[in-house]
């Protein structure tokens, strides 16, 4: 397998040197944000859609092509778009979180997003980033190699499957709900398979996901985890997968019959359709930890085989895990490895210019309901951090975050997130879940301010505080290298030695183990101000996130430019 990595790393040489005499090109789309009446699990429900599709539409581009998207909001919610895992290398006002790089587009306006896609190719998904209307608002965004060649045998067909979720009911409503009780949202109804729950729900057997293949084909799935709160496993009966990216980096060929996806995560894994022909359940399901209540539904579509015999009318269904494996989730994480000298692979930086160390959990805010009690632990509202930061989105402050990193302005966040969380403790240690001294985390609105170029460490450690859970960290603007995960506390002295510098998966978002910690380390080669967050949904408003702000380089062209003439107003 190895020497055959090897003979397609040379050929894509060669072709790479081709495609480099090929113009890039600009791809445009229109994007029409509506209300869109759909009917799931039975019902007719109305949802927020980009141009009447559910998943939206597909964006396909090469690396190196200019993408500009008008976007036109006729539904009722204000929204903003990100362009989950593109860099956005100085192009930080087009990456669309809420109040962090803009203000959102109200109904009735619109805006233009405009970037360059650099030196990545892969898989990457567009979302909403503005409230939970991410639930419907996503769609894939596949950036081809401009040479037209993977570094491997080109597959017979690339198929998407994003795995989602449906909420019988508006989610916005849902979230608001909540927020006001200070609970947590109710579950999801079902998860998806490219938008259709599947046929073990009722009224949805004519809305089952089928994939059509030709016996000894090998084809790759482009998949996304568009789900609001769950990790997912995926598996399809009596096939293996052979991973060869995640989150659009290439990597080593992983073989494995499951795949692990956590929410915000993307994967590419080649399967040869090398069975009898017949028909065969693709299925997904949760993995969870830690969650009292959560929806334990499988999803599924079906592999149909072309020239299947009639006897084959009853699909063959997969063993799925207990949502609880988390063995199986954490050997799929940790097993994958970068293709080093890969297309744009690039190397782990050595030396650390800022180190840091951030605990991640949730936590409990102040019931602040008048004659009323909270409905979250202890009476109280559900609430989450950052080193004891809980973060507020600065909504109303008359500027974005970006914009007042731009235009100096004071009074819309500070930049004094701190290195460390303010006291040690044992922090898996599940008899601390409930210490008062620990339980409620002051609100804020911080950023951590980095030199442009420095180079960041950062330990990821999970806490017990309520209950320990995987929290899939994202981080905007920048891809980063996985050196290690483990369980427990973090030891600097045992665990540091266990650092894979060779050939570390690269990630825009990693799930960090439950009851455990992550390490990672990126290049702040990227100016503007860049949001931290976990990617499960119900965690963002309770300020389970922070921001980087990275100053600008040395001249111009390593510079923040101005702010689009469009660029909505708070």
């Amino acid at each position: 397998m190895k020497l055959l990595q090897l003979v397609f790393s040379v050929a894509w040489g060669f072709a790479l040197l081709a495609s480099s005499l090929a113009s890039a090109a600009t791809v445009e789309h229109t994007f029409k944000v509506q209300n869109k009446t759909i009917k799931r699990l039975c019902n007719e429900r109305v949802i927020v859609a980009v141009n009447g599709k559910f998943p939206g539409p597909q964006i396909n581009v090469r690396e190196g092509d200019t993408v500009i998207v008008h976007l036109f909001n006729e539904a009722p919610y204000n929204i903003t778009i990100h362009w989950h895992g593109v860099f956005q290398l100085f192009s930080a006002w087009a990456d669309g979180p809420e109040y962090v790089t803009q203000c959102t587009i109200s109904p009735g306006n619109n805006y233009t997003y405009r970037f360059k896609v650099t030196k990545q190719e892969g898989t990457l998904w567009w979302h909403a980033h503005a409230s939970v209307l991410r639930a419907t608002v996503h769609g894939a965004f596949i950036i081809h190699p401009r040479s037209g060649q993977f570094p491997f045998p080109k597959p017979y067909n690339q198929v998407p499957i994003i795995l989602g979720d449906w909420y019988d009911g508006n989610v916005v409503d849902i979230e608001a709900q909540a927020l006001a009780t200070g609970a947590a949202p109710r579950v999801s109804d079902a998860f998806t398979i490219n938008g259709l729950p599947g046929d073990l729900f009722n009224c949805s057997k004519n809305q089952t996901f089928k994939m059509k293949v030709k016996q000894g084909k090998t084809y790759m799935l482009r998949m996304v985890n568009a789900a609001l709160n769950n990790h997912l496993f995926f598996k399809i009966t009596n096939h293996n997968f052979t991973v060869v990216a995640v989150d659009a980096e290439y990597t080593d060929h992983y073989t494995t019959d499951i795949i692990v996806i956590a929410p915000g995560q993307t994967v590419d894994a080649l399967f040869t359709a090398n069975q009898p022909k017949g028909l065969y359940y693709m299925a997904a399901s949760p993995y969870t930890i830690n969650v009292p209540t959560f929806d334990n539904t499988t999803t599924r579509g079906i592999v149909e085989y072309d020239c299947a015999p009639q006897s084959s009318s009853q699909p063959m269904m997969p063993s799925l895990p207990p949502p609880t494996d988390t063995p199986t989730a954490h050997k799929f994480y940790t097993n994958i490895t970068s293709l080093v000298r890969g297309p744009h692979w690039v190397p782990v930086p050595l030396k650390v210019d800022e180190h840091m160390f951030i605990t991640i959990g949730l936590n409990l805010k102040k019931c602040d309901l008048v004659n009323a009690t909270c409905k979250g632990p202890l009476n109280q509202s559900f609430s989450s951090s950052m080193n004891n930061e809980s973060f507020v989105i600065p909504k109303g402050r008359r500027f974005s975050m970006l914009e007042a990193f731009f235009k100096n302005v004071s009074g819309v966040y500070t930049a004094d997130f701190p290195n460390n969380p303010p006291v040690t403790f044992d922090f898996t240690n599940q008899n601390i879940s409930f210490d008062s001294n620990l339980l409620f985390a002051p609100k804020s609105t911080k950023a951590k301010k980095l030199k442009f170029n420095s180079t960041v460490e950062i330990v990821f450690q999970n806490t017990a505080i309520i209950g320990p859970q995987n929290h899939p960290m994202h981080i905007h603007g920048f891809n980063f290298h996985v050196l290690a995960q483990g369980f427990g506390n973090f030891n600097s002295t045992i665990d540091r030695p266990k650092f894979n510098l060779v050939n570390p998966q690269i990630r825009n978002t990693i799930g960090v183990p439950v009851g455990g910690w992550a390490v990672i380390r990126f290049l702040a080669n990227n100016p503007g101000v860049w949001f931290v967050h976990c990617h499960v949904e119900d965690h963002v408003p309770w300020g389970l996130d922070m921001a980087f702000e990275v100053e600008n380089g040395p001249n111009p062209s390593t510079s923040l430019p101005p702010p689009p003439a469009d660029l909505p107003k708070c």
